[in-house]
């Protein structure tokens, strides 16, 4: 090169191909920190979802010995299942599960979930067990909007009377020592006590109950002899 000649620049990149070569390496960034956190996370659910599962069985066990002791079954109550419709009777607009408890091979009791859709402040859920002799073996409520104070008496986790919740008054009763025209509250001409000033709860706690009830009388033969996790259908009258 001769003393004359100078160097020759390199020509400036262009601007928008610097843009591309910026937004390139973001993305790749940002798909190796995607790669990478949904592998933890699927690493984390496979180490946590033993215990996830196990939390909710302990939890539906929990539910079903408010309503049936584990003293009334000897069976797997909760491999012992079949899937609801929605039912009228049942007040449910989306399928449900039904457990059956069984006692030494025989039918013992049904748990499954019912609803008042007349609650004072709208829908009120249920759980309830029904004994294979006709009994009611409990009936408890698990979800509800009602009053605070006033008519959400009917959770006993909330009536201001622990030695004798409302809903106790349930238990063990019959359609043959409690005609089914006497589920009603005592101010409707029935046999259940209700609250002053909060009728509306207990009235629709008691009605559900009773056609709930009812159904699974009048259609426990077939409910307890369906094979395990198929489907209840009505049959056509």
């Amino acid at each position: 090169m001769s003393e004359t000649e100078q160097p020759v620049a390199p020509l400036p990149e262009p601007a928008h191909s610097s843009a591309v070569r910026i937004s390139l390496r973001t993305a790749m960034i940002l798909l190796v920190f995607t790669l990478v956190f949904t592998a933890l996370m699927a690493e984390v659910y496979q180490i946590t979802k033993p215990v996830l599962d196990e939390t909710a069985l302990d939890a539906k066990r929990r539910l079903i010995a408010e309503v049936l002791p584990p003293d009334a079954y000897d069976n797997d109550l909760l491999a012992d299942v079949i899937e609801l419709p929605p039912l009228p009777e049942t007040g449910l607009r989306e399928p449900t599960r039904l457990y059956r408890a069984r006692q030494g091979g025989q039918p013992a009791a049904l748990v499954f979930e019912a609803a008042a859709a007349d609650g004072y402040s709208g829908e009120i859920r249920l759980v309830l067990a029904v004994r294979a002799d006709g009994r009611l073996a409990a009936v408890r409520v698990t979800q509800h909007k009602e009053t605070p104070g006033l008519g959400d008496y009917i959770d006993p986790k909330k009536d201001k009377n622990k030695a004798e919740p409302w809903i106790r008054q349930f238990e063990n009763r019959d359609f043959a020592g409690t005609p089914r025209e006497k589920w009603r509250v005592r101010k409707d001409g029935g046999v259940f006590d209700q609250r002053a000033g909060a009728t509306i709860s207990a009235r629709a706690v008691t009605k559900a109950t009773a056609r709930a009830m009812a159904w699974a009388l009048d259609h426990q033969d077939q409910l307890f002899s369906l094979p395990v996790g198929t489907r209840y259908e009505v049959k056509n009258p």
